[in-house]
């Protein structure tokens, strides 16, 4: 913010800021590169842990945050938005999600949890003199303050139960609570607490899940999640649908397999595989359902990041002991990282398409759009391809994955219900191809065109370079998000990993 009262024109900072992030990124790797374990160390504590998932998700968020800073320095020159405030924000927000996604404790997860949260509040109310954007930061944040009530509800029942805070204590301590004395009247007294314990911990369970639900727009807790899309900047709807969910879904698998994973049995907890997958059943259908109706482009990407989280949800539905966790685990962090690339890409592409101060909002602005501009039309096409999955797109080897790790767990039926509603999406991505591409606008409508800001043409292409690369060389990237699960100190290489087109 200091930088800011020296900057002579717009968007000065926003390459600071994205080098910042790529710096995030760049230690994050040499971190992995020192020979950091899977199980990770212990940096502050048991507080913060180190391990090659945090390092892959820290990279993940600080290239999307990376990313989103570069757009926005377009973006917000455009709109006559460039505030100094914004890109502090946006990297205290992006500290935020990476100290949740490498939390190791319930008060870290918390803190980390608000702490992007509040960056991300005020980033979505960034444009002041819309009245749309404020009501969506408000709502974002009266809903999401109560999700993170609950959620801290459930951290309280965790400790008085178990006395820990850290992941591995609270495990710890379900599992002893399966360990009964022999002496019979003693056998009973003890199962009498363990039934008090196990239904305190299952009801923590919950609220910890609403919690973590909410950030990643889980159905029931999606409400907040169109209006927030549409209301705030473009740069921040990128930056939230992206930074957001990955911190988010870190933090999610993280607490659920250590926490709830080896310790299910002992404390009751063991069938939320079967709560997660009702959740995601009901995310990918209502978000599609949702989706089909729409008429505003960015409600529709909305309901359609929506859907992606009930795709990301399946990867979570094993754990290790069934012998196919590490390949699922695996296709959540490969999901997480496809989809970051393609989603800051398709609002890129979007920003891009807007008439100088204004946004190409409905699909009626798009009309005709790819005749009158093929390589703006070329690159809103190509990643919103990459989100129906269509080869050689990232986007289709992550649905793949994350489908055929749901197959290895004998869900069968939820990957065909997986595999119909990346069918039904298609309708509406498709919809935008043929509004650019087979229609004229109508007679006097405003027309988007492209406004050439070098910070968003530069976004669009760094990751449709990377949504291309990882589509290509999909099974290097998996072996990156497996070696980052695998307990082993090297892991084993996809050798499985169907060949690139």
């Amino acid at each position: 913010m200091m930088l800011d009262a020296f900057q002579k024109e717009d968007g000065q900072l926003a390459m600071p800021t994205a080098l910042l992030h790529f710096v995030a990124a760049a230690a994050a790797l040499a971190l992995w590169q020192r020979g950091i374990p899977a199980e990770g160390a212990a940096l502050v504590a048991p507080w913060l842990t180190i391990d090659r998932t945090g390092l892959f998700l820290a990279a993940v968020i600080s290239v999307g945050g990376a990313l989103a800073s570069l757009l926005a320095g377009g973006y917000l020159a455009e709109h006559k938005m460039d505030r100094g405030e914004y890109y502090p924000l946006l990297a205290f927000a992006s500290a935020g999600a990476i100290m949740l996604a490498q939390s190791g404790d319930t008060l870290t997860l918390f803190l980390g949890l608000e702490t992007m949260s509040l960056g991300v509040y005020a980033l979505t109310g960034f444009r002041r003199s819309s009245a749309r954007s404020i009501e969506a930061a408000l709502k974002y944040f009266l809903l999401g303050s109560f999700a993170a009530a609950m959620l801290l509800f459930g951290v309280a029942l965790l400790y008085a139960i178990t006395g820990h805070t850290d992941y591995v204590g609270i495990a710890q301590s379900l599992r002893h609570s399966a360990e009964l004395p022999n002496d019979l009247v003693a056998r009973a007294a003890e199962e009498q607490v363990r039934l008090v314990g196990t239904r305190i911990s299952i009801f923590a369970m919950v609220l910890i899940l609403v919690g973590l639900a909410f950030k990643i727009g889980a159905v029931p807790f999606h409400m907040w999640t169109p209006d927030a899309y549409e209301g705030a900047p473009t740069s921040t709807t990128a930056y939230m649908s992206v930074v957001v969910k990955a911190a988010a879904f870190g933090a999610f698998m993280r607490i659920m397999l250590v926490v709830f994973g080896d310790a299910g049995s002992a404390s009751g907890t063991a069938g939320w595989p079967a709560i997660l997958a009702w959740i995601a059943v009901l995310t990918m259908t209502v978000g599609n359902l949702m989706a089909l109706t729409q008429t505003s482009v960015k409600r529709m990407l909305a309901y359609s990041s929506i859907v992606h989280a009930g795709y990301i949800l399946l990867g979570l539905l094993t754990t290790p002991r069934e012998g196919v966790g590490t390949m699922a685990q695996a296709s959540v962090l490969f999901y997480l990282a496809g989809y970051t690339v393609t989603n800051v890409g398709v609002f890129a592409a979007l920003a891009l398409a807007g008439r100088r101060g204004a946004e190409a909002v409905s699909f009626d602005d798009l009309a005709g759009y790819a005749r009158r501009h093929p390589a703006a039309g070329f690159a809103l096409a190509f990643f919103l391809l990459s989100l129906t999955g269509i080869p050689p797109t990232v986007g289709f080897f992550a649905k793949f994955y994350v489908v055929r790790a749901t197959l290895d767990a004998g869900y069968t039926t939820l990957a065909i219900i997986a595999m119909l509603n990346s069918a039904v999406s298609a309708y509406y991505y498709l919809g935008v191809l043929v509004k650019m591409y087979m229609r004229d606008p109508a007679p006097g409508a405003a027309q988007a065109s492209p406004n050439k800001s070098f910070y968003i043409v530069f976004t669009i292409l760094v990751s449709a370079a990377l949504v291309l690369h990882m589509g290509i060389t999909p099974s290097r990237w998996l072996n990156l998000a497996i070696e980052a699960v695998t307990p082993a100190a090297a892991a084993a290489p996809a050798a499985d990993a169907p060949a690139a087109p």
